[in-house]
């Protein structure tokens, strides 16, 4: 890696500025997007109806509310009407770590924290803030 002097001219101070004032200004478009979405949402409930699609034109706009629906099974309960249904071949059994009692059996002594080292995924994600002094 460079050292910092040859470095030092790779970020400016307008850069860093600009980069406050930008994300200073997506923060507030995007509490004026959701404020704009909650909008549209509560005129298409009151004119087609909760969970309806609808369509408003303007001149050159035109405003559309499309409808997706995404479903999902409810865990406990429907393995507990499979299993009383005699079909555990629809219900997947899945090993897990429990991390909870890994980290209890670490703090109890009863397993040493370095055997299990090597088995950690470690993740590193970067995130730059800039904060106005």
């Amino acid at each position: 890696m460079a050292n910092f002097e040859e470095t030092q001219d790779f970020i400016t101070k307008e850069m860093v500025e600009k980069f406050f004032q930008l994300n200073k200004q997506a923060k507030e478009i995007d509490k004026e997007l959701s404020r704009l979405k909650k909008t549209f949402n509560q005129y298409f409930d009151l004119t087609v109806g909760e969970n309806q699609k609808g369509v408003l034109t303007f001149e050159s706009y035109e405003l559309q509310r499309q409808i997706r629906v995404a479903e999902k099974f409810r865990e406990e309960e429907t393995v507990k009407k499979l299993e009383e249904m005699n079909l555990t071949d629809c219900i997947k059994v899945v090993k897990q770590v429990d991390e909870e009692k890994v980290k209890a059996a670490v703090t109890l002594g009863i397993l040493p924290a370095e055997i299990l080292t090597d088995y950690k995924d470690r993740k590193h994600i970067p995130v730059i803030a800039v904060k106005e002094r």
